[in-house]
């Protein structure tokens, strides 16, 4: 590097002017907030790591590939997932067979002539397997919408793993470009000798873990379109560009005992238990009819009434301790988005202070790639936070039964 002073004169200008040189003036100091909320542009994520390219802002794609790829909102991913997404196709598939078979019995069951019914066993041939056949074909149809809306739920959530490995790929990125800076303005000082060789040391260590972070986080991209591409049902190397505008971060509306209530109108199992509990009923009345409900077989039917009735009561409470604890971890990661962005922006605010005392020759190299990792972790602290509230949404969603 040539510089236009002796050694002696350049050796009694500040530091700040060797940063000027080196990186332009505030450059360094200016990327201590990027890493805050991502944009909300497209991303587009392509199936190798070394094709992954973000998209921040308005300005065009600079590969084919990039240009040809699908718009993904989550929306359009729901539609897929509902298209295409295999268990759920197999879950329709075992309905429409589990109703055929039932048609079958129930024709044969329904030729039977009432005038013939003499014992108790015709009557339940006829009338509690027939009844217990309308219940199953009412339950698979039900259990078809709960597949359906788990399938909604499940692709949500891969949409959702698969933003926030991005927004950690770019995060590390954005580290990465901080270390190299530091290492430039390390290598600066030290070429006028105002710092040592341990400086540029330290700072080489920096950018060797910044760029192992980079590599693991585009690992993690491309296994996380994998996940998406396999719960789709589309080519597992299928390229999107992914609409980031759906992520969460305001507070539910329901209350707790709203969301109780909504549980315990939606859920499949509390269905199945009533409808039981109508079996159980029916049964007792043939048996009262046909036989006697003093008899063994009487009384081990009205048993059978009570423990279905216990069924519901113990459905009910397992839907609601789903729903409270459902309920109780969207709140806490509601209020853990709230601390993780306060962490963050007093990371950024420390290393940009940090970064102005070390221009003034006030702060060593190694305290700013300290600052440097406290700012990426407290960055990829509050990504978490968003992702596991997110998350959170989901499962209460699944716990209400929607």
């Amino acid at each position: 590097m040539n510089f236009p002073y002796s050694k002696k004169k350049w050796m009694s200008i500040s530091l700040a002017a060797v940063l000027t040189t080196a990186l332009g003036a505030g450059s360094l100091t200016a990327s201590a907030n990027t890493g805050s909320d991502q944009t909300k542009a497209p991303t587009t994520v392509q199936a190798s790591n070394d094709k992954t390219t973000t998209q921040t802002g308005t300005g065009s794609q600079t590969t084919t590939e990039a240009a040809a790829s699908e718009e993904l909102t989550l929306e359009k991913a729901v539609e897929q997932a509902l298209k295409s997404n295999a268990k759920l196709n197999e879950t329709r598939l075992d309905a429409k067979n589990a109703d055929i078979n039932q048609s079958l019995t129930y024709v044969s069951n329904s030729e039977m002539p009432s005038s013939t019914i003499e014992t108790l066993e015709d009557a339940q041939r006829k009338y509690v397997t027939n009844e217990n056949g309308k219940v199953n074909k009412k339950l698979n149809a039900l259990y078809v919408k709960s597949a359906e809306a788990k399938t909604k739920l499940g692709a949500q959530d891969v949409y959702y793993k698969l933003i926030f490995a991005q927004d950690d790929l770019n995060l590390k990125k954005q580290s990465l470009a901080r270390s190299e800076a530091q290492l430039k303005v390390a290598k600066a000082a030290f070429d006028v000798g105002t710092n040592a060789k341990t400086d540029v040391l330290e700072a080489e260590m920096g950018v060797a873990a910044a760029k192992a972070q980079l590599k693991s986080a585009e690992n993690a991209v491309e296994i996380a379109l994998m996940d998406l591409n396999d719960f789709l049902g589309v080519d597992l190397n299928k390229e999107w560009k992914l609409v980031t505008s759906n992520k969460q971060t305001a507070p539910i509306k329901l209350t707790n005992e709203q969301a109780k209530e909504q549980a315990l109108s939606n859920r499949v199992e509390i269905t199945r238990a009533e409808e039981e509990l109508k079996l159980a009923e029916l049964n007792v009345k043939l048996i009262d009819e046909y036989l006697a409900v003093s008899t063994l077989q009487g009384q081990q039917a009205r048993n059978n009434v009570e423990k279905a009735k216990l069924a519901i009561d113990e459905q009910k409470r397992v839907v609601t301790k789903d729903v409270t604890e459902a309920y109780l971890n969207l709140n806490a990661a509601r209020e853990g988005i709230e601390f993780r962005k306060s962490a963050k922006d007093s990371a950024a605010e420390s290393y940009r202070l940090k970064n102005l005392r070390f221009e003034n020759g006030l702060a060593t190299t190694l305290e700013v790639i300290q600052s440097e990792e406290a700012l990426s972790t407290s960055e990829n602290e509050y990504q978490k936070a968003v992702l596991s509230y997110n998350l959170a949404v989901v499962a209460f969603e699944t716990a209400l039964g929607n």
